[in-house]
């Protein structure tokens, strides 16, 4: 199955973005998903978490200000991203987690400028 990703850009800092990751109409049903972000040259950082159950985990530097919501129905993942700061520059990757397996998205670019 191939993932599909999207919603990363250009904003100003203090602005926003919606970041989408599924497969809908898909029988890979996706359960759980984690959101990873990498700044080049650095370790991917796992930045949020929904569990089947339907509860988030966050890292420390977006909590209250990045919520993770999962619509089952499209069988898709949101990240939505508020109050953003160029610390937040980054490629976004999802990874989407199944009964099946697990499967990587491609990589959305969110830059935040200062």
């Amino acid at each position: 199955v191939q993932l599909q990703a999207s919603g990363g850009g250009l904003v100003q800092t203090g602005g926003s973005l919606r970041l989408s990751c599924g497969a809908p109409g898909s029988r890979f049903r996706i359960n759980a998903m984690d959101w990873y972000r990498q700044v080049q040259g650095k370790e991917r950082e796992l930045v949020a978490t929904i569990t089947r159950r339907g509860d988030s985990v966050y890292v420390d530097s977006v909590k209250g200000r990045f919520t993770i919501c999962k619509d089952s129905a499209r069988n898709t993942v949101y990240l939505q991203m508020n109050s953003l700061e160029p610390e937040d520059t980054a490629v976004y990757y999802c990874k989407a987690i199944s009964p099946w397996g697990t499967v990587w998205g491609h990589g959305t670019l969110v830059t935040v400028s200062s």
